[in-house]
């Protein structure tokens, strides 16, 4: 884990960074995409702790399934024990607390966002807003147990989700209509499509990577600044309406 912190003695609002589904290294080096959005993070005032459910169990990815037992139950777990890890801290204000998930991460804070994932956790007293950019909005069929939905309809923390309209490995028009049935059933979720951004927009060193995703389709990251600018604008803004309180 790395925690960084704004100058000063708060206390200040948190978050957790949760990684795409290659960690926080790969073999081209540090995940640079979650570095930005931590120095972005302390600029804006947060605490930030950048959490890798990868590297210290030897995995290098959950791209495509999980590995040594990284899974999303796994990283529901991780999520709410780096919350209650960021509240043990002075200069923390434990009522505003995110998770902001990119991906692999993103579906993560999807998940823990439903009180019925949450349950399976007790004694954490888990996030007070989530955010959740560029996640894949699957029915999850695991080896083992039962099949479930990366949406649920049991969300009961704001949730803001970002995607690209241009993303064909989590194409938004899957996410849409799952996120509106959660909506229609009291869930306090909105969403924002950005024009013209590929997945994984805002990571820079992965710009013009190609690759065949787990279900066959040509996949290409564009990086593109201002839609970064505007992924970043808007969950500011979204974590400052949630809280009400400012920064």
């Amino acid at each position: 884990m790395i925690l960084l912190k704004p100058k000063g003695a708060g206390p200040f609002p948190a978050m957790v960074l949760h990684h795409q589904c290659g960690g926080l290294r790969t073999k081209g080096g540090p995940n640079r995409s979650m570095g930005a959005w931590a120095q972005a993070a302390v600029q804006q005032g947060f605490v930030v702790l950048l959490i890798d459910s990868l590297g210290s169990r030897d995995v290098d990815m959950v791209c495509l399934e999980a590995k040594k037992g990284v899974n999303f139950p796994r990283g529901v777990r991780d999520a709410l024990q780096a919350a209650d890890h960021l509240r043990a801290f002075p200069f923390v204000d434990k009522q505003r607390v995110a998770h902001v998930g990119f991906s692999w991460g993103a579906m993560v804070a999807l998940l823990g966002s439903s009180s019925n994932w949450r349950a399976a956790a007790p004694g954490s007293e888990a996030f007070t807003a989530a955010v959740a950019v560029y996640p894949g909005c699957f029915s999850i069929q695991p080896k083992a147990g039962s099949p479930y939905e990366i949406v649920q309809t049991k969300i009961d923390r704001p949730t803001l989700v970002l995607m690209g309209d241009k993303d064909t490995e989590t194409p938004p028009e899957e996410c849409i209509p799952k996120l509106q049935a959660a909506k229609n059933a009291g869930a306090p979720v909105e969403w924002y499509t950005v024009p013209n951004a590929t997945h994984c927009w805002d990571c820079q060193h992965l710009n013009g990577f190609s690759k065949i995703d787990f279900r066959g389709t040509k996949v290409i990251y564009r990086y593109d600044l201002s839609a970064t600018r505007e992924a970043q604008r808007r969950i500011f803004a979204f974590l400052e309406k949630t809280w009400g309180t400012g920064r």
